[in-house]
């Protein structure tokens, strides 16, 4: 069986992986089964092997050929999974340099996804969310730069559906609306 390749994407800090465990336990009880992938925990298990970071933050710093290259072997791996699958990444990274595409045509091209679905929400939200989690070290930045995050998302994501064919949905994670998130989601997965 093919399945479904489904991508979810969002800023850090917005709440993508929570609605996606939601959405994940509320279709399970309905008896459809996705198998969750995190792009990113690939990716940092190969650096972390190769010496390359000490913690998933560190990713974001690492230069672009190493970049690629991981991206590549997670995208492969990736490719040859059957069944419904879930991937959680993200659309593009905030790097020193500038955004670098999360999910570039070579990574595309091996996946092949049905729908990319961007998480998003309010940017005070998310910068409060940042704020009060101590778990990460991210970058500091105001609501501004996590306005234009979102908004270069919703860009890089129209290019991703040109080069795939994919479809784009939206759905709005705010706070004390997480339940709203999660049906939503899994609508779009059934």
């Amino acid at each position: 069986m093919a399945g479904k390749k489904v991508i979810i994407t969002g800023v850090p800090g917005v709440g993508k992986t929570t609605v996606i465990n939601e959405a994940l336990n509320k279709l399970k009880s309905e008896g459809v089964e996705y198998q969750p992938i995190n792009f990113g925990s690939f990716m940092f298990e190969v650096a972390k092997s190769e010496g390359l970071v000490e913690n998933r933050d560190q990713m974001r710093t690492l230069d672009r050929a190493d970049q690629k290259r991981l991206q590549q072997r997670a995208a492969q791996a990736i490719a040859k999974i059957d069944g419904n699958v879930m991937i959680d990444t993200h659309a593009s990274v905030k790097t020193p340099t500038g955004y670098l595409a999360g999910l570039p045509e070579w990574v595309l091209r091996e996946i092949m996804p049905d729908v990319i679905i961007l998480v998003e929400t309010d940017n005070d939200q998310i910068l409060m969310r940042r704020l009060n989690d101590e778990t990460r070290s991210r970058d500091k930045e105001g609501a501004r730069a996590i306005a234009e995050h979102q908004q270069f998302n919703r860009s890089i994501a129209a290019a991703y559906a040109m080069v795939t064919g994919c479809t784009i949905r939206i759905i709005t994670n705010a706070d004390h609306l997480l339940d709203l998130a999660a049906v939503e989601m899994a609508d779009v997965l059934r």
